[in-house]
């Protein structure tokens, strides 16, 4: 047994220590917004927060963060999190929108690091975070909206 604090609630799940999280979210749990991309922690698809910390669960085993408190995109709900996301909708900024949920996961830890960063802050951020529909401008302005609504 593997227990977290998921979406802030106390989970025990049933499960191999060295299963990826993204797999205990999805298949264990069926939260499928988090999303499977490359498996390898290059892509950024399945971005989730680990103690505050925009981390892959592609390759984070659960048992290595028993105990941990982990975010999800279903529980992203906070102000930094809803002016992301309100970002996001007023700009129009996902296209096909696979890799956005780790692309808004990405965006609000950077927020909450540094509430008005600059270019190169969103691009040092982002980078670890793929697009091929290249929005990359859209996410861009999306963060810089969301800064300014929180007062940045």
């Amino acid at each position: 047994m593997v227990e977290l604090k998921l979406n802030g609630q106390t989970r025990s799940i049933d499960v191999p220590a060295d299963m990826p999280l993204l797999w205990v979210l999805r298949d264990e749990l069926g939260l499928t917004g988090t999303k499977f991309g490359c498996g390898l922690a290059q892509c950024g698809a399945c971005t989730v927060h680990v103690d505050g910390v925009a981390t892959r669960s592609c390759v984070t085993a659960v048992g290595d963060i028993a105990g941990s408190s982990v975010t999800t995109i279903e529980g992203a709900k906070d102000k930094v999190a809803q002016a992301v996301m309100d970002a996001w909708v007023k700009l129009d900024v996902a296209q096909c929108g696979y890799c956005q949920p780790g692309q808004v996961m990405s965006a609000i830890a950077l927020l909450k690091d540094n509430p008005a960063p600059s270019d190169a802050d969103i691009d040092g951020a982002m980078a670890g975070n793929i697009c091929r529909c290249a929005t990359y401008h859209r996410i861009r302005a999306g963060i810089k909206q969301a800064a300014s609504t929180l007062g940045a």
